[in-house]
C-alpha cells in the first residue's frame, strides 16, 4: 500500500537530524500561528501565492533562496566542523554514511535551490521594467515555474526527516547512483526534486527568453537594452539549450534505477563515461547560467555609483555572447582525467583558456568604468570591489586547473574545491548580494541599512579568504576532498583556520539577519525614494519605488541607451500621462500552485514507489493543465480612475524629494 515508506524511514537514530527536525517544526509551526492570529491568510494567498506579478514572484524566488543559504550553510559549517575534528584524531560528530548524506545535499542545495533560484528572482524582480514592459510574456508559466521550483525545494528538505538524501555527490555519477551501490531513496530523492524543479527552470527559460526578445519598449533596439537585460538573454538561452540535457541525462539515471535498462552500466553494455559527459554537458554551462546574470548587476552597479556610463558597452555586449557560444565547448575540462587522450584534452585546455579572455575584457571594462569616476562606496559598489578581487584569484586558478598536467595532480584535491567556491561564492554569491541591496527598494520602497551592509559584506569576504585560501594549501598538500574520518593530523591547522573563517562568514550571515531586521523597522524613515534612490541610469528608476503592479502607465518610447539618465538630462525625469486608458493585465492564478501540488504527491510516490499514489498525482497534474486551458477569463482591465489615483500619488512623492529635478 505504501510501497518502501515504513516507520524505519523516520532517522529517531541520528540525534542531529531528530534536533533539526524539531527546530523546523518549531519554526513552521510558529509562522503558521502568526499567520493566523494577525488574519494574514487570505491576504498572503491573493496578494502573493496566486500572483502572477513578476515583481512578487522575483521576490519570493530569493525568499526562498536565501533559506536555502542558511540550510546549505549549516552544511558546510558541520563539514568543516567534522573535518577538524577528524584531523585532531577525534570520530567527530558525523559518521561517514551521515557526512556523505551533508555534502551531497550541500552542493545540490548551494547550486540547484539557491544560486539558481536567486539570479531568476532577480531577472524576474528587474528585466520587465528594464526593458518596458508590464509583465513577462507568459505570467502563468512564470508562476508555475516558481512553484515547480517549490516542489525540488520541499522534496529534497523531506529527505531530511523521511528516509535520507544521496550520498554520491552532488552530480550522482553511476555507479555509485545505481541500485547496486544505493539501493535506498536517497538517489530517488535527488532524481525527483531536480527533475521537477528543472522543468519549472526550462519554461522559465523558454519565457524570458520571449519576454526580451518580443516586449521591449519601442525604440529599444538590442544595442539600446541595459546589460543586465543582455546578461539575462543570454542566460535564458543557455537555459533553453541546456536544461534539457539534464533532463534527458536524469531520465536515463531514472530508467537504470527504475527498469533496469543499464545506460550507465558498463559491465550490462553501457557507458557511464557516457553520463558525466552529459552531466557536464550542461554542468559547465549552468556555471554561467548563474554567473552572467551577475556581471550584469556589477555592470549596472559599477555605472551608478561611479556616476559615468559604463565604459565599451559594446564589448561587454560581445564578451557577454562570446562566453554564451564557448561556455558548450569545456566541460570536459572537468574530467581530464577519463583518459580521453592527449588531443581531447588540449582541445578543451585550450578552449578553457580562451573562455577567460571575455570574462577578462568584462573585468576591465570595470575597472575603466572607475578610473576618474567619482566612485560612491555604498554597500553594493563594496560586493563590486570585493568581486572582482576575488573572483579573479578564481579565474587565475581555473587557467591553472586548464593546464591537463596540473589537472592531474590537483583534480581530486582541495585545491579544486577553492577554486570552485572561489568562483561562486566570489562570484554568483556576492553578486546576487550585490543585485538585492541595489534594487531592493524597487521592491519594497526603502533601502537596506547601510551600516549592517557594510558589517556584512567585510564578515563575508574576511571570512571567504580565512576560510578558502588554505584549502588552496591543502590540496597542494595532497589532501583529497569528501574526507570525514582519519584525517591525516598535517592537515589540522589549515583546517583549523578554514573553520574559523566558516565562523566569520557566520557572522557575515547573522549581519545580514539584523540588518533586514532593521530596515524594516526604520522603513518609515528611508521610505520616500520614489523614484531614484541610487540615481541609476536605466529604465526600471523611472518609476515609483516600490513599482506599482502595472509597472507603466503609459507607452514608453527609448531613444537611447541609460533612457532614464538621459530623460533626466533634458528636465523630463518625470511626465505623467496627458491621456489614460485602461490597462490590460493578467489575473491571479492557482492552477500553478495545484498543478505543483499533484508533481509534489507524483515526486514523493515515485521516490517510494507507492504506484497508486503517483497515478492519481499524475492523473491531477494532466487534469489541471487542460482544465487552465480552457479558461479563458485570465485577464482584467484597471479602470482610469484608479490608474489616475495611483499616478498622481507617485507624482506627489516625487515632488515631495525633488526627484523630478536634474540632477
Amino acid at each position: 500500500m505504501l510501497g518502501k515508506l515504513t516507520l524505519d524511514a523516520i532517522p529517531i537514530h541520528e540525534p542531529i537530524i531528530v534536533f533539526t527536525m524539531i527546530c523546523i517544526l518549531l519554526a513552521g509551526t510558529t509562522i503558521l500561528a502568526t499567520i493566523t492570529y494577525f488574519g494574514k491568510w487570505k491576504w498572503l494567498w491573493n496578494e502573493w501565492l496566486t500572483s502572477v506579478d513578476h515583481k512578487k514572484i522575483g521576490t519570493m524566488y530569493i525568499i526562498v533562496a536565501i533559506a536555502m543559504l542558511m540550510r546549505g550553510f549549516a552544511d558546510a559549517i558541520m563539514m568543516r566542523g567534522q573535518q577538524a575534528l577528524a584531523s585532531a584524531g577525534e570520530v567527530g560528530f558525523l559518521n561517514p554514511h551521515h557526512y556523505d548524506q551533508v555534502f551531497t545535499a550541500h552542493g545540490v542545495i548551494m547550486i540547484f535551490f539557491m544560486a539558481t533560484p536567486f539570479v531568476i528572482g532577480l531577472m524576474n524582480l528587474v528585466v520587465p521594467l528594464q526593458i518596458g514592459a508590464r509583465d513577462v510574456a507568459f505570467p502563468f508559466l512564470n508562476s508555475l515555474s516558481l512553484w515547480l521550483f517549490m516542489v525540488g525545494v520541499i522534496l529534497i528538505n523531506l529527505s531530511l526527516g523521511i528516509g535520507e538524501f544521496a550520498q554520491t555527490g552532488w552530480l550522482a555519477y553511476p555507479p555509485l547512483s545505481g541500485n547496486e551501490y544505493n539501493p535506498g531513496v536517497g538517489v530517488d530523492y535527488w532524481i525527483w526534486s531536480l527533475q521537477l524543479s528543472g522543468i519549472g527552470t526550462t519554461l522559465t527559460g523558454i519565457n524570458f527568453f520571449a519576454t526580451i526578445l518580443r516586449m521591449r519598449a519601442p525604440g529599444m533596439s538590442m544595442m539600446k537594452m541595459p546589460v543586465f537585460t543582455w546578461t539575462a538573454l543570454c542566460t535564458n538561452v543557455l537555459i533553453i539549450a541546456a536544461f534539457p540535457i539534464l533532463t534527458v541525462t536524469i531520465s536515463l539515471l531514472t530508467l537504470d534505477r527504475y527498469l533496469g535498462t543499464n545506460f550507465f552500466i558498463n559491465e550490462m553494455g553501457g557507458n557511464m563515461m557516457m553520463y558525466i559527459n552529459l552531466i557536464w554537458a550542461w554542468g559547465h554551462p549552468e556555471v554561467y547560467i548563474l554567473v552572467l546574470p551577475v556581471f550584469g548587476v556589477f555592470s549596472e552597479v559599477t555605472s551608478t555609483f561611479c556616476k559615468k556610463s559604463l565604459f565599451g558597452y559594446k564589448s561587454l555586449v560581445w564578451a557577454t555572447i562570446v562566453i554564451t557560444i564557448m561556455s558548450f565547448i569545456v566541460w570536459l575540462h572537468h574530467f581530464f582525467t577519463m583518459g580521453g587522450g592527449a588531443n581531447v584534452n588540449s582541445f578543451f585546455g585550450i578552449a578553457t583558456m580562451i573562455i577567460s579572455i571575455p570574462t577578462g575584457v568584462k573585468i576591465f571594462n570595470w575597472l575603466f568604468t572607475m578610473y576618474y569616476g567619482r566612485i560612491e562606496f555604498k554597500t553594493p559598489m563594496l560586493w563590486t570591489i570585493g568581486f572582482i578581487v576575488t573572483f579573479s584569484i578564481g579565474g587565475m586558478t581555473g587557467v591553472l586547473l586548464a593546464v591537463a598536467g596540473a589537472n592531474f595532480v590537483l583534480h581530486n584535491s582541495l585545491f579544486l574545491v577553492a577554486h570552485f567556491h572561489n568562483v561562486i561564492i566570489g562570484g554568483v554569491v556576492f553578486g546576487c548580494f550585490a543585485g538585492i541591496t541595489y534594487w531592493f527598494p524597487k521592491a519594497f520602497g526603502f533601502t537596506l541599512n547601510e551600516k549592517w551592509g557594510i558589517l556584512a559584506f567585510w564578515f563575508w569576504i574576511s571570512g571567504f579568504f580565512i576560510a578558502f585560501m588554505p584549502l588552496y594549501i591543502l590540496g597542494l598538500m595532497g589532501m583529497t576532498r569528501r574526507l570525514s574520518q582519519n584525517i591525516d593530523p598535517q592537515y589540522h591547522p589549515m583546517l583549523i583556520v578554514a573553520s574559523i573563517g566558516a565562523t566569520l562568514i557566520a557572522i557575515g550571515i547573522i549581519c545580514q539577519i539584523i540588518q533586514i531586521i532593521v530596515s524594516i523597522r526604520d522603513r518609515h524613515k528611508n521610505r520616500d525614494f520614489s523614484g531614484d534612490p541610487w540615481d541609476g541610469r536605466t529604465l526600471e528608476w523611472s518609476i515609483s519605488s516600490p513599482a506599482p503592479f502595472y509597472n507603466f502607465a503609459k507607452e514608453l518610447h527609448i531613444d537611447t541607451r541609460d533612457a532614464w539618465w538621459y530623460m533626466k538630462k533634458k528636465g523630463i525625469a518625470y511626465q505623467q500621462p496627458t491621456k489614460y486608458e485602461p490597462i490590460h493585465m493578467p489575473k491571479n492564478t492557482y492552477a500553478g500552485i495545484i498543478i505543483s501540488a499533484f508533481s509534489l504527491i507524483f515526486g514523493f510516490s515515485m521516490v517510494w514507489h507507492i504506484w497508486w499514489l503517483a497515478i492519481i498525482g499524475f492523473t491531477g497534474i494532466i487534469a489541471t493543465w487542460i482544465g487552465k486551458s480552457f479558461d479563458e477569463n485570465i485577464y482584467y482591465y484597471i479602470p482610469v480612475e484608479e490608474i489616475k489615483q495611483i499616478e498622481n500619488t507617485h507624482y506627489y512623492e516625487l515632488k515631495k524629494v525633488g526627484i523630478h529635478n536634474v540632477k
